[in-house]
């Protein structure tokens, strides 16, 4: 019997911190879990049970690579393995580190212009996907960058479903003179969600 179900996410904005604005502070606070019973993480896919959601997540962000900026701290894990992704959901907290890849693209377009993509030249992208499994329901979560720093905070409603994807998508800030472009170059901006393909925020 074919069953119609659906996943409503209400993303309702109830702070955003971004840049200088997120502190290590807040990132910290975020990143320490108060309970380790919200949601699991699974691999591969098989019946989800009913009451639940699997929720596939990803993120990317393409960095400059190690060694472009010749002060930056030799902390910094810009261009480096290990690069971290935190989500934190109703106090369940986890952090991924996920190792980059070299990616180069064309700096100039077919016409000879400047390309006006924002992940042209060279750098290295980090690519996040993880399938999570929690019980339908509203949640409040925590999307990080720490190296950034950079955190989102938004209050999620998930109703019954098999399995769906919830996409954020790196805003990158703009370069100056010349010519105003937004480029990885410069560093993150904001993310926008998108829900199965449809930008919900």
């Amino acid at each position: 019997m074919n069953k119609i179900i659906s996943v409503l996410f209400m993303l309702v904005l109830a702070g955003m911190l971004v840049g200088c604005g997120a502190t290590a502070r807040d990132i910290g606070r975020v990143s320490q879990s108060r309970h380790s019973d919200v949601f699991s993480e699974i691999s591969g896919s098989g019946k989800v049970p009913p009451g639940f959601v699997d929720l596939i997540v990803r993120a990317n962000i393409k960095t400059h690579a190690e060694g472009y900026y010749a002060f930056e701290s030799k902390g910094s894990l810009h261009g480096k393995s290990g690069y971290p992704f935190m989500v934190n959901i109703d106090g369940q907290a986890v952090t991924w580190k996920v190792d980059g890849v070299n990616d180069v693209k064309p700096k100039y377009d077919k016409d000879g212009k400047t390309s006006r993509d924002p992940e042209a030249g060279e750098g290295v992208l980090y690519q996040l996907e993880k399938t999570l499994r929690l019980k339908a329901g509203a949640y409040k979560i925590y999307f990080s960058l720490p190296e950034e720093p950079y955190l989102l905070e938004a209050e999620v409603t998930v109703k019954d479903g098999a399995q769906h994807v919830m996409e954020l998508k790196p805003i990158y800030r703009y370069k100056t003179l010349p010519t105003r472009i937004k480029t990885f170059l410069k560093g993150i901006s904001r993310y926008e969600v998108y829900l199965d393909g449809k930008r919900i925020y």
